[in-house]
Protein backbone atom coordinates (compact mmCIF):
# COMPACT_ATOMS: atom_id res chain seq x y z
CA UNK A 1 0.00 0.00 0.00
CA UNK A 2 1.39 3.47 -1.11
CA UNK A 3 2.13 5.43 1.24
CA UNK A 4 0.41 9.10 1.12
CA UNK A 5 2.32 12.08 0.50
CA UNK A 6 1.89 15.40 1.93
CA UNK A 7 2.92 18.24 0.98
CA UNK A 8 6.41 20.00 3.16
CA UNK A 9 5.25 23.16 4.76
CA UNK A 10 8.25 25.82 4.68
CA UNK A 11 8.49 26.99 8.35
CA UNK A 12 7.14 30.66 9.10
CA UNK A 13 9.67 33.02 8.41
CA UNK A 14 10.43 34.66 11.87
CA UNK A 15 8.83 38.29 11.97
CA UNK A 16 10.68 40.78 11.66
CA UNK A 17 10.84 44.51 11.45
CA UNK A 18 8.74 46.21 9.14
CA UNK A 19 9.83 47.33 6.44
CA UNK A 20 11.38 50.68 5.81
CA UNK A 21 10.65 53.30 2.94
CA UNK A 22 13.17 55.15 1.83
CA UNK A 23 14.03 58.06 3.51
CA UNK A 24 12.23 61.91 2.91
CA UNK A 25 9.77 60.08 0.30
CA UNK A 26 6.95 60.77 2.97
CA UNK A 27 7.78 64.47 3.70
CA UNK A 28 8.26 64.64 -0.07
CA UNK A 29 4.46 63.52 -0.60
CA UNK A 30 3.48 65.38 2.16
CA UNK A 31 5.23 68.81 0.78
CA UNK A 32 3.60 67.79 -2.84
CA UNK A 33 0.12 67.59 -1.64
CA UNK A 34 0.66 70.78 0.69
CA UNK A 35 2.01 72.68 -2.52
CA UNK A 36 0.15 70.98 -5.90
CA UNK A 37 -3.85 72.71 -5.07
CA UNK A 38 -2.06 76.36 -4.81
CA UNK A 39 0.01 75.49 -7.72
CA UNK A 40 -3.77 74.05 -9.85
CA UNK A 41 -5.57 77.24 -8.60
CA UNK A 42 -2.27 79.39 -10.01
CA UNK A 43 -2.42 77.49 -13.02
CA UNK A 44 -6.34 77.11 -13.38
CA UNK A 45 -6.62 81.46 -13.00
CA UNK A 46 -3.21 81.91 -15.15
CA UNK A 47 -5.29 80.19 -17.97
CA UNK A 48 -8.24 82.11 -17.18
CA UNK A 49 -6.52 85.74 -16.93
CA UNK A 50 -4.50 84.95 -20.70
CA UNK A 51 -7.81 83.82 -21.88
CA UNK A 52 -9.59 87.01 -20.76
CA UNK A 53 -6.74 89.01 -21.57
CA UNK A 54 -6.36 87.83 -25.00
CA UNK A 55 -9.93 88.20 -25.95
CA UNK A 56 -10.42 91.93 -24.06
CA UNK A 57 -7.79 92.88 -26.70
CA UNK A 58 -8.96 91.94 -29.66
CA UNK A 59 -12.52 92.63 -28.82
CA UNK A 60 -13.95 96.13 -30.24
CA UNK A 61 -16.52 97.99 -27.93
CA UNK A 62 -20.06 95.90 -27.66
CA UNK A 63 -23.22 97.90 -27.09
CA UNK A 64 -23.43 97.95 -23.83
CA UNK A 65 -19.96 99.14 -23.00
CA UNK A 66 -19.39 102.62 -24.17
CA UNK A 67 -22.30 103.93 -21.92
CA UNK A 68 -20.37 101.99 -18.94
CA UNK A 69 -17.11 104.04 -19.87
CA UNK A 70 -18.89 107.08 -20.47
CA UNK A 71 -20.55 106.91 -17.29
CA UNK A 72 -17.40 105.88 -15.16
CA UNK A 73 -15.48 108.57 -16.98
CA UNK A 74 -18.23 111.30 -15.89
CA UNK A 75 -17.99 110.13 -12.38
CA UNK A 76 -14.51 110.61 -12.34
CA UNK A 77 -14.35 113.85 -14.13
CA UNK A 78 -17.49 115.69 -12.52
CA UNK A 79 -18.71 113.51 -9.77
CA UNK A 80 -22.60 113.85 -11.21
CA UNK A 81 -25.39 111.06 -10.98
CA UNK A 82 -26.31 112.16 -14.59
CA UNK A 83 -25.89 108.89 -17.07
CA UNK A 84 -27.28 105.75 -17.20
CA UNK A 85 -29.36 105.31 -13.92
CA UNK A 86 -30.91 102.24 -14.48
CA UNK A 87 -27.47 100.97 -13.28
CA UNK A 88 -26.28 101.91 -9.93
CA UNK A 89 -23.24 103.00 -9.70
CA UNK A 90 -20.45 100.03 -7.79
CA UNK A 91 -19.98 98.45 -11.68
CA UNK A 92 -18.61 101.66 -13.09
CA UNK A 93 -16.70 102.47 -10.02
CA UNK A 94 -14.84 99.30 -10.67
CA UNK A 95 -15.10 100.50 -14.14
CA UNK A 96 -13.47 103.83 -13.64
CA UNK A 97 -10.36 102.73 -11.95
CA UNK A 98 -9.02 101.25 -15.56
CA UNK A 99 -10.48 104.53 -16.97
CA UNK A 100 -8.34 106.46 -14.43
CA UNK A 101 -5.21 104.90 -15.59
CA UNK A 102 -6.02 105.37 -19.49
CA UNK A 103 -6.85 108.84 -18.37
CA UNK A 104 -9.36 109.60 -21.19
CA UNK A 105 -9.78 113.02 -22.88
CA UNK A 106 -13.52 113.70 -22.12
CA UNK A 107 -16.26 116.87 -22.69
CA UNK A 108 -18.80 116.71 -20.10
CA UNK A 109 -20.75 119.56 -22.26
CA UNK A 110 -21.19 117.46 -25.13
CA UNK A 111 -25.03 116.73 -25.26
CA UNK A 112 -27.01 113.64 -26.46
CA UNK A 113 -27.67 110.59 -24.99
CA UNK A 114 -26.01 108.13 -22.90
CA UNK A 115 -24.97 105.79 -25.79
CA UNK A 116 -24.11 109.14 -28.19
CA UNK A 117 -21.43 109.95 -25.13
CA UNK A 118 -20.28 106.77 -25.01
CA UNK A 119 -19.05 106.66 -28.92
CA UNK A 120 -17.76 110.33 -28.75
CA UNK A 121 -15.75 110.16 -26.14
CA UNK A 122 -14.00 107.02 -27.45
CA UNK A 123 -14.18 107.80 -31.24
CA UNK A 124 -14.84 112.12 -31.28
CA UNK A 125 -12.64 112.63 -28.50
CA UNK A 126 -9.28 111.88 -30.00
CA UNK A 127 -8.46 109.20 -27.67
CA UNK A 128 -7.51 105.55 -28.88
CA UNK A 129 -10.77 103.13 -28.10
CA UNK A 130 -8.56 99.60 -28.07
CA UNK A 131 -6.57 101.28 -25.05
CA UNK A 132 -9.23 102.77 -23.42
CA UNK A 133 -11.19 99.92 -24.01
CA UNK A 134 -8.35 97.20 -22.60
CA UNK A 135 -8.11 99.42 -19.53
CA UNK A 136 -11.54 99.75 -18.26
CA UNK A 137 -11.69 96.14 -18.82
CA UNK A 138 -8.99 95.26 -17.30
CA UNK A 139 -10.72 95.64 -12.81
CA UNK A 140 -13.57 93.44 -14.42
CA UNK A 141 -11.20 90.50 -15.43
CA UNK A 142 -9.52 91.38 -11.69
CA UNK A 143 -12.80 90.67 -10.30
CA UNK A 144 -13.49 87.69 -12.10
CA UNK A 145 -10.56 86.13 -11.00
CA UNK A 146 -10.90 86.77 -7.43
CA UNK A 147 -14.56 85.48 -7.60
CA UNK A 148 -13.09 82.06 -8.66
CA UNK A 149 -11.15 82.43 -5.37
CA UNK A 150 -14.80 82.43 -4.07
CA UNK A 151 -15.66 79.45 -5.74
CA UNK A 152 -12.95 77.27 -5.08
CA UNK A 153 -13.68 78.13 -1.08
CA UNK A 154 -17.84 77.88 -1.23
CA UNK A 155 -16.69 74.27 -3.14
CA UNK A 156 -13.82 73.36 -1.01
CA UNK A 157 -16.25 73.81 2.25
CA UNK A 158 -18.65 71.62 0.67
CA UNK A 159 -16.86 68.81 -1.11
CA UNK A 160 -13.44 69.22 0.00
CA UNK A 161 -9.90 70.56 -1.73
CA UNK A 162 -10.91 67.34 -4.71
CA UNK A 163 -14.21 69.42 -5.26
CA UNK A 164 -13.56 73.14 -4.90
CA UNK A 165 -10.80 72.48 -7.75
CA UNK A 166 -13.34 70.63 -9.99
CA UNK A 167 -15.75 73.43 -9.19
CA UNK A 168 -12.59 76.18 -10.30
CA UNK A 169 -11.98 74.35 -13.51
CA UNK A 170 -15.64 74.14 -14.40
CA UNK A 171 -15.37 78.31 -13.63
CA UNK A 172 -12.45 79.23 -15.20
CA UNK A 173 -12.98 77.06 -18.66
CA UNK A 174 -16.82 78.65 -18.64
CA UNK A 175 -17.33 80.35 -21.93
CA UNK A 176 -20.68 82.61 -20.86
CA UNK A 177 -18.03 84.00 -17.45
CA UNK A 178 -15.08 84.17 -20.17
CA UNK A 179 -16.70 86.06 -22.48
CA UNK A 180 -18.87 88.40 -19.82
CA UNK A 181 -15.46 88.43 -17.43
CA UNK A 182 -13.47 90.41 -19.79
CA UNK A 183 -16.03 93.16 -20.35
CA UNK A 184 -16.23 96.22 -19.34
CA UNK A 185 -19.92 95.19 -18.46
CA UNK A 186 -21.86 94.84 -14.97
CA UNK A 187 -23.28 90.98 -15.42
CA UNK A 188 -20.27 89.31 -14.11
CA UNK A 189 -19.14 91.11 -11.04
CA UNK A 190 -23.17 91.30 -10.20
CA UNK A 191 -23.00 87.22 -10.22
CA UNK A 192 -20.10 87.29 -8.36
CA UNK A 193 -21.21 89.16 -5.85
CA UNK A 194 -24.51 87.37 -5.23
CA UNK A 195 -22.59 84.15 -5.03
CA UNK A 196 -19.81 85.76 -2.69
CA UNK A 197 -22.86 86.57 -0.43
CA UNK A 198 -24.16 82.91 -0.61
CA UNK A 199 -21.22 81.61 0.43
CA UNK A 200 -20.75 84.09 3.39
CA UNK A 201 -23.93 83.78 4.89
CA UNK A 202 -23.53 79.85 4.63
CA UNK A 203 -20.24 80.18 6.46
CA UNK A 204 -22.24 82.42 9.03
CA UNK A 205 -23.68 79.03 10.62
CA UNK A 206 -20.27 78.64 12.53
CA UNK A 207 -20.19 82.06 13.15
CA UNK A 208 -22.29 84.94 12.50
CA UNK A 209 -20.76 87.21 14.27
CA UNK A 210 -18.02 87.46 11.52
CA UNK A 211 -19.41 86.25 8.46
CA UNK A 212 -23.34 88.05 8.36
CA UNK A 213 -22.11 91.54 8.05
CA UNK A 214 -19.86 90.47 5.38
CA UNK A 215 -22.39 88.64 3.29
CA UNK A 216 -24.54 91.59 3.87
CA UNK A 217 -21.58 93.66 2.10
CA UNK A 218 -21.39 91.28 -0.72
CA UNK A 219 -25.54 91.50 -1.09
CA UNK A 220 -24.85 95.33 -0.81
CA UNK A 221 -22.13 95.08 -3.65
CA UNK A 222 -24.30 93.47 -6.29
CA UNK A 223 -27.78 95.18 -5.27
CA UNK A 224 -25.52 98.70 -5.83
CA UNK A 225 -24.09 97.34 -9.46
CA UNK A 226 -27.19 95.47 -10.91
CA UNK A 227 -30.95 95.90 -10.03
CA UNK A 228 -31.62 92.91 -11.54
CA UNK A 229 -30.13 90.99 -8.04
CA UNK A 230 -32.59 92.52 -6.27
CA UNK A 231 -35.18 89.45 -5.35
CA UNK A 232 -31.58 87.77 -3.73
CA UNK A 233 -32.20 90.11 -0.64
CA UNK A 234 -35.00 88.46 1.27
CA UNK A 235 -33.55 85.29 -0.31
CA UNK A 236 -30.33 86.07 1.84
CA UNK A 237 -31.61 87.58 4.84
CA UNK A 238 -34.05 84.10 5.16
CA UNK A 239 -30.90 82.02 4.89
CA UNK A 240 -29.23 84.54 7.30
CA UNK A 241 -31.80 84.17 9.52
CA UNK A 242 -31.80 79.87 9.19
CA UNK A 243 -27.73 80.29 10.31
CA UNK A 244 -28.09 81.79 12.94
CA UNK A 245 -30.95 79.44 14.06
CA UNK A 246 -28.24 76.27 13.21
CA UNK A 247 -25.21 78.22 15.07
CA UNK A 248 -27.42 78.87 18.31
CA UNK A 249 -28.58 74.85 17.79
CA UNK A 250 -24.98 73.96 17.51
CA UNK A 251 -23.57 76.11 20.91
CA UNK A 252 -21.76 78.63 18.50
CA UNK A 253 -21.79 82.23 19.44
CA UNK A 254 -24.31 84.36 17.45
CA UNK A 255 -24.57 87.82 17.12
CA UNK A 256 -24.94 89.78 20.70
CA UNK A 257 -23.92 86.31 22.92
CA UNK A 258 -20.49 85.72 24.35
CA UNK A 259 -18.63 82.36 24.22
CA UNK A 260 -18.80 78.82 26.06
CA UNK A 261 -19.89 80.41 29.49
CA UNK A 262 -22.69 82.80 28.05
CA UNK A 263 -24.11 79.58 26.48
CA UNK A 264 -24.57 77.88 29.51
CA UNK A 265 -25.88 80.30 31.33
CA UNK A 266 -28.29 80.81 28.49
CA UNK A 267 -29.02 76.93 28.53
CA UNK A 268 -29.84 77.61 32.11
CA UNK A 269 -32.16 80.25 32.03
CA UNK A 270 -33.45 78.43 28.93
CA UNK A 271 -34.41 75.12 31.21
CA UNK A 272 -36.16 78.00 34.20
CA UNK A 273 -38.11 79.40 31.64
CA UNK A 274 -38.96 76.87 29.50
CA UNK A 275 -38.96 75.86 25.91
CA UNK A 276 -41.27 78.89 24.92
CA UNK A 277 -38.98 81.55 25.96
CA UNK A 278 -36.21 79.60 24.19
CA UNK A 279 -37.95 79.78 20.95
CA UNK A 280 -38.87 82.94 21.05
CA UNK A 281 -34.87 83.69 22.16
CA UNK A 282 -34.04 82.54 18.88
CA UNK A 283 -36.57 84.12 16.95
CA UNK A 284 -35.13 87.43 17.76
CA UNK A 285 -31.47 86.34 17.11
CA UNK A 286 -32.67 84.62 13.84
CA UNK A 287 -34.49 88.21 13.09
CA UNK A 288 -31.25 89.99 14.30
CA UNK A 289 -29.33 88.15 11.81
CA UNK A 290 -31.90 89.33 8.62
CA UNK A 291 -31.42 92.85 9.60
CA UNK A 292 -27.61 92.94 9.59
CA UNK A 293 -27.30 91.72 6.43
CA UNK A 294 -30.33 94.10 5.09
CA UNK A 295 -28.77 96.95 6.87
CA UNK A 296 -25.27 96.32 5.56
CA UNK A 297 -26.75 96.03 2.00
CA UNK A 298 -28.24 99.09 2.10
CA UNK A 299 -25.32 100.89 3.87
CA UNK A 300 -23.43 99.70 0.68
CA UNK A 301 -25.64 101.00 -1.31
CA UNK A 302 -25.87 104.60 -0.08
CA UNK A 303 -21.79 104.08 0.22
CA UNK A 304 -21.76 103.64 -3.67
CA UNK A 305 -23.90 106.63 -4.62
CA UNK A 306 -22.00 108.65 -2.40
CA UNK A 307 -18.60 108.12 -3.70
CA UNK A 308 -19.68 109.68 -7.21
CA UNK A 309 -21.46 112.85 -5.40
CA UNK A 310 -21.09 113.07 -1.61
CA UNK A 311 -24.50 115.62 -1.97
CA UNK A 312 -26.74 113.10 -4.42
CA UNK A 313 -27.39 115.36 -6.71
CA UNK A 314 -29.17 113.88 -8.98
CA UNK A 315 -30.00 115.52 -13.10
CA UNK A 316 -30.73 112.78 -15.51
CA UNK A 317 -29.45 113.15 -19.01
CA UNK A 318 -32.72 111.87 -20.11
CA UNK A 319 -36.06 111.56 -18.91
CA UNK A 320 -37.20 109.24 -16.30
CA UNK A 321 -40.37 107.53 -16.81
CA UNK A 322 -43.12 107.93 -13.70
CA UNK A 323 -44.12 104.82 -11.87
CA UNK A 324 -47.63 104.11 -10.46
CA UNK A 325 -49.99 101.58 -8.45
CA UNK A 326 -48.29 99.10 -6.71
CA UNK A 327 -44.66 99.28 -8.08
CA UNK A 328 -44.59 103.01 -7.58
CA UNK A 329 -45.26 102.72 -3.87
CA UNK A 330 -42.66 99.86 -3.66
CA UNK A 331 -40.25 102.20 -5.43
CA UNK A 332 -40.81 104.78 -3.30
CA UNK A 333 -40.74 102.72 0.39
CA UNK A 334 -36.81 101.23 -0.48
CA UNK A 335 -34.22 102.94 1.78
CA UNK A 336 -32.11 103.67 -1.50
CA UNK A 337 -30.86 107.02 -3.06
CA UNK A 338 -33.02 108.53 -4.76
CA UNK A 339 -31.12 108.39 -7.98
CA UNK A 340 -31.57 104.44 -7.15
CA UNK A 341 -35.18 104.95 -6.85
CA UNK A 342 -35.08 107.27 -10.41
CA UNK A 343 -32.99 103.78 -12.04
CA UNK A 344 -35.63 101.55 -10.93
CA UNK A 345 -38.66 103.28 -12.42
CA UNK A 346 -36.38 103.46 -15.93
CA UNK A 347 -35.95 99.48 -15.79
CA UNK A 348 -40.08 99.20 -15.51
CA UNK A 349 -40.35 101.48 -18.46
CA UNK A 350 -38.01 99.41 -20.09
CA UNK A 351 -39.90 96.29 -19.17
CA UNK A 352 -43.32 97.71 -20.95
CA UNK A 353 -41.38 97.87 -24.06
CA UNK A 354 -42.23 95.43 -27.10
CA UNK A 355 -38.92 94.09 -27.35
CA UNK A 356 -38.00 91.16 -30.15
CA UNK A 357 -36.37 87.88 -29.58
CA UNK A 358 -34.86 85.07 -31.62
CA UNK A 359 -35.07 81.87 -30.28
CA UNK A 360 -34.54 78.13 -32.36
CA UNK A 361 -34.84 79.97 -35.41
CA UNK A 362 -38.25 81.55 -33.99
CA UNK A 363 -38.08 85.82 -34.43
CA UNK A 364 -41.22 87.12 -31.66
CA UNK A 365 -42.01 90.21 -30.19
CA UNK A 366 -42.44 89.86 -26.62
CA UNK A 367 -40.60 87.62 -23.81
CA UNK A 368 -41.11 83.74 -23.60
CA UNK A 369 -41.18 82.28 -20.45
CA UNK A 370 -38.52 79.97 -21.09
CA UNK A 371 -36.25 81.39 -23.14
CA UNK A 372 -33.51 81.82 -20.36
CA UNK A 373 -33.30 78.11 -19.58
CA UNK A 374 -33.19 76.97 -23.39
CA UNK A 375 -30.79 79.74 -24.34
CA UNK A 376 -28.16 78.24 -21.48
CA UNK A 377 -28.83 74.48 -22.50
CA UNK A 378 -27.23 76.16 -25.13
CA UNK A 379 -24.33 78.03 -24.08
CA UNK A 380 -23.23 75.67 -21.56
CA UNK A 381 -20.60 73.19 -21.75
CA UNK A 382 -22.14 69.81 -21.69
CA UNK A 383 -19.87 68.65 -18.77
CA UNK A 384 -21.02 72.20 -16.47
CA UNK A 385 -24.87 70.88 -17.19
CA UNK A 386 -23.99 67.21 -16.60
CA UNK A 387 -21.92 67.64 -13.54
CA UNK A 388 -23.89 70.82 -12.37
CA UNK A 389 -27.36 68.36 -12.32
CA UNK A 390 -25.62 65.63 -10.27
CA UNK A 391 -24.00 67.89 -7.72
CA UNK A 392 -27.85 69.71 -7.37
CA UNK A 393 -29.20 65.93 -6.66
CA UNK A 394 -26.43 64.93 -4.35
CA UNK A 395 -26.65 67.99 -2.37
CA UNK A 396 -30.44 67.07 -1.68
CA UNK A 397 -30.14 63.24 -1.20
CA UNK A 398 -26.90 63.20 1.27
CA UNK A 399 -27.97 64.26 4.93
CA UNK A 400 -24.58 65.49 5.12
CA UNK A 401 -24.79 68.37 2.11
CA UNK A 402 -28.57 68.79 2.68
CA UNK A 403 -28.07 71.94 4.87
CA UNK A 404 -26.40 73.54 1.90
CA UNK A 405 -28.67 73.04 -0.63
CA UNK A 406 -30.97 76.52 0.68
CA UNK A 407 -27.95 78.42 0.10
CA UNK A 408 -26.52 76.40 -3.12
CA UNK A 409 -29.99 76.35 -5.06
CA UNK A 410 -31.97 78.92 -3.23
CA UNK A 411 -30.34 81.93 -4.62
CA UNK A 412 -30.33 80.88 -8.60
CA UNK A 413 -33.45 80.00 -8.19
CA UNK A 414 -35.39 82.62 -7.66
CA UNK A 415 -33.00 84.68 -9.92
CA UNK A 416 -33.55 83.27 -12.31
CA UNK A 417 -37.65 82.70 -12.14
CA UNK A 418 -37.18 86.63 -11.77
CA UNK A 419 -35.51 86.85 -14.76
CA UNK A 420 -37.44 84.56 -16.86
CA UNK A 421 -40.68 87.11 -15.97
CA UNK A 422 -38.81 90.00 -18.01
CA UNK A 423 -39.61 91.18 -21.45
CA UNK A 424 -36.13 91.33 -22.71
CA UNK A 425 -34.66 88.42 -24.03
CA UNK A 426 -31.49 89.26 -25.04
CA UNK A 427 -29.10 86.47 -23.84
CA UNK A 428 -27.65 84.63 -20.82
CA UNK A 429 -26.01 87.33 -19.69
CA UNK A 430 -29.26 88.03 -17.39
CA UNK A 431 -28.79 84.68 -15.92
CA UNK A 432 -24.69 84.79 -15.68
CA UNK A 433 -25.31 83.19 -11.77
CA UNK A 434 -26.41 80.09 -13.42
CA UNK A 435 -22.77 78.97 -14.54
CA UNK A 436 -21.05 80.08 -12.03
CA UNK A 437 -23.29 78.26 -8.66
CA UNK A 438 -23.32 75.25 -11.53
CA UNK A 439 -19.43 74.93 -11.14
CA UNK A 440 -20.31 74.85 -7.14
CA UNK A 441 -22.62 72.59 -7.12
CA UNK A 442 -20.83 70.37 -9.43
CA UNK A 443 -18.39 69.57 -6.57
CA UNK A 444 -20.93 68.19 -5.03
CA UNK A 445 -20.69 64.93 -6.90
CA UNK A 446 -18.03 63.76 -4.81
CA UNK A 447 -20.53 63.23 -1.90
CA UNK A 448 -22.19 60.43 -3.33
CA UNK A 449 -19.11 58.51 -3.23
CA UNK A 450 -19.38 56.67 -6.45
CA UNK A 451 -16.93 54.33 -7.18
CA UNK A 452 -15.71 55.32 -10.34
CA UNK A 453 -17.35 58.81 -9.38
CA UNK A 454 -13.92 60.78 -9.21
CA UNK A 455 -13.07 59.07 -12.80
CA UNK A 456 -16.03 60.59 -14.13
CA UNK A 457 -15.57 63.87 -12.98
CA UNK A 458 -12.44 64.09 -13.89
CA UNK A 459 -13.69 63.36 -17.44
CA UNK A 460 -16.40 65.94 -17.82
CA UNK A 461 -14.48 68.35 -16.21
CA UNK A 462 -12.01 67.76 -19.35
CA UNK A 463 -14.68 67.76 -21.74
CA UNK A 464 -15.97 71.25 -20.47
CA UNK A 465 -12.27 72.29 -20.57
CA UNK A 466 -11.81 71.26 -24.29
CA UNK A 467 -15.20 72.22 -25.39
CA UNK A 468 -14.03 75.87 -24.25
CA UNK A 469 -10.74 75.94 -25.56
CA UNK A 470 -12.06 74.91 -28.74
CA UNK A 471 -13.90 78.08 -29.10
CA UNK A 472 -11.33 80.42 -27.86
CA UNK A 473 -11.31 83.61 -28.40
CA UNK A 474 -14.87 83.81 -29.62
CA UNK A 475 -16.45 83.00 -26.59
CA UNK A 476 -19.84 85.34 -26.84
CA UNK A 477 -21.11 83.32 -29.90
CA UNK A 478 -20.07 79.80 -27.85
CA UNK A 479 -22.73 76.83 -28.21
CA UNK A 480 -22.00 73.53 -27.05
CA UNK A 481 -21.45 70.62 -29.14
CA UNK A 482 -25.05 69.25 -29.09
CA UNK A 483 -25.83 72.14 -30.45
CA UNK A 484 -23.98 72.73 -33.45
CA UNK A 485 -21.07 74.40 -31.40
CA UNK A 486 -20.00 78.28 -32.55
CA UNK A 487 -20.41 78.07 -36.19
CA UNK A 488 -24.51 77.22 -35.74
CA UNK A 489 -25.45 79.81 -32.48
CA UNK A 490 -26.18 82.78 -34.68
CA UNK A 491 -29.18 79.62 -36.36
CA UNK A 492 -30.43 79.36 -32.84
CA UNK A 493 -30.03 82.59 -30.88
CA UNK A 494 -29.38 86.57 -31.29
CA UNK A 495 -27.82 89.70 -29.49
CA UNK A 496 -25.49 89.20 -26.94
CA UNK A 497 -25.87 85.27 -27.23
CA UNK A 498 -23.77 85.78 -30.39
CA UNK A 499 -23.32 89.26 -32.10
CA UNK A 500 -22.57 91.96 -29.77
CA UNK A 501 -21.01 94.04 -31.77
CA UNK A 502 -17.45 92.60 -30.74
CA UNK A 503 -16.26 91.76 -34.42
CA UNK A 504 -15.74 95.03 -35.76
CA UNK A 505 -11.89 95.22 -35.71
CA UNK A 506 -12.25 91.60 -36.93
CA UNK A 507 -13.67 92.41 -40.13
CA UNK A 508 -11.92 95.57 -40.62
CA UNK A 509 -8.77 92.99 -40.97
CA UNK A 510 -10.64 90.23 -43.03
CA UNK A 511 -11.61 93.19 -45.69
CA UNK A 512 -8.38 93.93 -45.78
CA UNK A 513 -6.75 90.73 -46.15
CA UNK A 514 -9.37 88.65 -48.05
CA UNK A 515 -11.51 91.29 -49.92
CA UNK A 516 -8.78 94.64 -50.28
CA UNK A 517 -11.15 97.22 -53.09
CA UNK A 518 -14.53 95.97 -53.18
CA UNK A 519 -17.78 97.51 -52.84
CA UNK A 520 -19.17 96.90 -49.38
CA UNK A 521 -22.80 97.31 -48.02
CA UNK A 522 -22.45 96.75 -43.97
CA UNK A 523 -25.47 96.12 -41.73
CA UNK A 524 -23.64 96.33 -38.67
CA UNK A 525 -25.45 96.10 -34.97
CA UNK A 526 -22.96 97.56 -32.55
CA UNK A 527 -21.65 100.63 -30.67
CA UNK A 528 -18.65 100.99 -32.94
CA UNK A 529 -17.68 103.05 -35.71
CA UNK A 530 -16.66 101.02 -39.17
CA UNK A 531 -15.26 104.13 -40.80
CA UNK A 532 -12.61 104.55 -37.50
CA UNK A 533 -11.34 100.74 -38.16
CA UNK A 534 -10.91 101.64 -42.41
CA UNK A 535 -14.23 100.24 -43.14
CA UNK A 536 -15.89 102.22 -46.16
CA UNK A 537 -19.31 100.90 -46.56
CA UNK A 538 -22.90 101.96 -47.54
CA UNK A 539 -26.33 100.90 -45.87
CA UNK A 540 -27.78 98.57 -48.80
CA UNK A 541 -31.47 99.22 -46.95
CA UNK A 542 -31.27 102.62 -48.25
CA UNK A 543 -30.96 102.10 -52.18
CA UNK A 544 -32.51 99.77 -54.64
CA UNK A 545 -31.27 96.52 -54.57
CA UNK A 546 -30.29 96.23 -57.86
CA UNK A 547 -27.53 98.55 -57.06
CA UNK A 548 -26.27 96.49 -54.04
CA UNK A 549 -23.36 94.88 -55.99
CA UNK A 550 -20.20 92.89 -53.86
CA UNK A 551 -20.17 92.36 -50.53
CA UNK A 552 -22.84 92.08 -48.47
CA UNK A 553 -21.68 92.43 -44.77
CA UNK A 554 -24.39 91.69 -41.89
CA UNK A 555 -24.19 91.03 -38.25
CA UNK A 556 -25.99 87.95 -37.61
CA UNK A 557 -28.32 89.26 -35.20
CA UNK A 558 -29.23 91.82 -38.32
CA UNK A 559 -29.51 88.66 -40.31
CA UNK A 560 -32.17 86.81 -37.46
CA UNK A 561 -34.36 89.99 -37.47
CA UNK A 562 -34.09 90.42 -41.28
CA UNK A 563 -37.40 91.30 -42.94
CA UNK A 564 -38.74 93.45 -45.95
CA UNK A 565 -35.59 94.54 -48.18
CA UNK A 566 -32.68 93.20 -46.02
CA UNK A 567 -34.09 89.72 -46.05
CA UNK A 568 -34.70 90.02 -49.88
CA UNK A 569 -31.46 91.22 -50.11
CA UNK A 570 -29.69 88.04 -47.97
CA UNK A 571 -32.09 85.66 -49.93
CA UNK A 572 -30.77 86.78 -53.41
CA UNK A 573 -26.91 86.68 -51.77
CA UNK A 574 -24.43 83.56 -51.57
CA UNK A 575 -22.93 83.46 -48.40
CA UNK A 576 -19.07 83.42 -48.80
CA UNK A 577 -17.32 84.01 -45.32
CA UNK A 578 -18.13 84.47 -41.18
CA UNK A 579 -16.07 86.72 -39.01
CA UNK A 580 -16.13 85.68 -35.33
CA UNK A 581 -19.24 83.54 -35.77
CA UNK A 582 -20.61 86.61 -35.53
CA UNK A 583 -20.92 88.84 -38.66
CA UNK A 584 -21.65 86.80 -42.06
CA UNK A 585 -20.48 87.65 -45.47
CA UNK A 586 -22.41 87.40 -48.67
CA UNK A 587 -21.71 87.81 -52.15
CA UNK A 588 -23.76 89.81 -54.50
Amino acid sequence: MAHEQHPVLAPEAPAGPPRQLPAGRYPRLRRLRRWLPPLLIVLLLGQMAAAMVTTAVRQTPTIDEPVYVATATDYLREHRLRYNPEHPPLGKLLIAAGVAVADPRYDPSYPGSQGEVGRHLLYGSGNDPWRLMLWARLPVIALTLLCGLVVFAFARDLAGTLGGLAALALYAFSPDVLAHGSLATLDLPAAGFVVTSAWLVRRARRRPARYLPLAGAALGAAVATKMSTLPAVPVLMALAAVSVMAARRSGTAAPGTGGVRRQRLAAFRAARAGVRRLAQRRAVAALGGAVVVAVMAVVVVWAAYLAVDPRLRFVPAEPVPAVHGLRGRLVEALPVPPAYRAGMRVQFGLEEQPWEGFLFGRLYTGSLWYYLPAALLVKTPLGLLALGAAGAVAVVARRRLRPAAPYLLLPPAVLLAAAMTGSRDFGTRYALFVPVFLAVAAACLRALRWRWGGLVTGALVLCAAVSSVRTFPYYLPYANEAFGGPARTHLLLHDSNVDWGQDLGRLADRLRERYPGERVWLVYKGSGVPSYYGIRAADPRTVPPDRVHGLLVVSDSAVAKARGRLAELIASSRPVDTVGHSISLYRR
